[in-house]
């Protein structure tokens, strides 16, 4: 169960007064590291893959590990997609893994920021997955983060946060108050009164993006008035790099005397912080109140009508063209191998959660597949979704039907 719903995990955060960290990842490294402090401190998680790093990283080569070590985690974690670009993004995001995408559009007018940002959120709650979308520009200042945002600081206002949230239907709400990312400069000028205004118009949990660099008090007055997620990368890398620094000073040669304890150091930092926010300890009671992020599985066996070769050209566009469906993440496509079957053929398709399962059957192009090269052929067929059933007195990876159809 620990890879959990993210909507349900901040909505607890921001009932309970306490923010959950998102983290941003770069490296094996940084997720070992995250999660490390998670189990440490009994806290809920957020890996967060920002498409504004994917310089630094393949995004599809990381993803498995990241899911790896969410689902071996003990505690509540989340994955989500960080400042996503295009609605684009945001698909592939979730066929990888990602159950929670951020859409920032902050940078473009009005307008065009809530036309993306209903786009995706239209897409992505027809995945079951939540939307974040920012209003104001939180720019950069200083380190890795400040060139990848450059302009102005814009903040965001109370009458357009209630308009574009009524317009966008997002989930969640970064707000621009007086943050920079990367590092400080000086002392930030924080507006809390603007802040508690955006909290009382909207009643949704609000992100903070620029975590770095505050104080212990600033933290506190910001969580008060409803900042439910705290996006932060900055100090991360700084704790890597002043690790790797050390180890050459030390004499260390070679890539892996260089980075080793980089993940300790990660650690550390980011368990100060779950300390520091109030999620620590948080782990036990959150999952009492998390739904499990449950991937089903569609499953269809059948006869076909037609010869081998017409099957066999039908699947592969089948594979084509169903595997592009948000929320769908594998299509298999599966012959019997033994003689006399009962039934020949068969599909898998691999949904990222419950809710797809009626965003697939409408989707125009399932329908357009289904109804002119896949049903004229196979008329007699069985279809049931199943979804995993883990726990006592069953194995990882099981499933259990949960709706069966002609």
């Amino acid at each position: 169960m620990p890879v959990v719903t993210m909507k349900e995990m901040l909505i607890h955060a921001y009932r309970q007064g306490y923010a959950v960290g998102s983290f941003d990842v770069v490296s094996l490294d940084f997720v070992s590291g995250i999660i490390a402090a998670a189990e440490r401190s009994r806290s809920p998680v957020i890996l967060s893959l920002a498409e504004s790093h994917f310089d630094y990283f393949d995004f599809d080569l990381l993803m498995p590990a990241v899911e790896a070590a969410a689902k071996s985690a003990t505690v509540p974690v989340a994955i989500q997609l960080d400042h996503g670009l295009s609605l684009d993004s945001a698909v592939r995001a979730i066929k990888l893994g990602c159950n929670g995408v951020m859409v920032d559009a902050s940078h473009h007018p009005f307008n065009n920021n809530v036309e993306l940002t209903r786009k995706v959120t239209e897409m992505a709650h027809g995945c079951g997955v939540p939307v974040e979308g920012e209003l104001g520009y939180v720019p950069g200042v200083e380190g890795e983060d400040a060139e990848r945002h450059p302009g102005e600081l814009v903040y965001t206002t109370v009458s357009e946060a209630k308009e574009y949230a009524q317009l966008t239907g997002v989930d969640f709400l970064a707000v621009s108050i007086g943050t920079v990312h990367g590092r400080m400069k000086g002392n930030p000028k924080l507006n809390y009164t603007r802040l508690q205004e955006i909290n009382e118009a909207l009643g949704i949990p609000l992100v903070l993006h620029g975590g770095t660099g505050l104080a212990d008090e600033q933290y506190s007055r910001l969580i008060a008035n409803g900042i439910s997620k705290i996006n932060y990368y900055t100090a991360l890398a700084d704790a890597a790099g002043n690790r790797i620094q050390q180890n050459r000073q030390d004499g260390g040669q070679g890539y892996t005397a260089l980075v080793a304890g980089a993940a300790d150091a990660i650690a550390d930092e980011c368990e100060r912080c779950m300390h520091q926010w109030g999620a620590a300890g948080r782990a036990d009671e959150l999952l009492q109140h998390c739904t499990p992020w449950d991937a089903v599985e569609h499953l269809i066996i059948y006869n076909a009508g037609a010869s081998d070769d017409a099957v066999h050209t039908m699947m592969a566009t089948g594979r084509q063209t169903l595997s592009q469906i948000p929320g769908v993440r594998e299509v298999f496509t599966g012959e019997a191998i033994q003689e006399g079957a009962h039934y020949r053929f068969s599909w898998l398709v691999r949904f990222c959660h419950p809710a797809v399962i009626d965003s697939y059957r409408e989707h125009p192009d399932h329908i357009a597949f289904a109804d002119s090269l896949f049903r004229p052929i196979a008329g007699d067929r069985i279809s049931i979704d199943y979804r995993a059933v883990e726990g006592v007195g069953t194995t990882p990876g099981s499933v259990t039907a949960i709706r069966k159809s002609a």
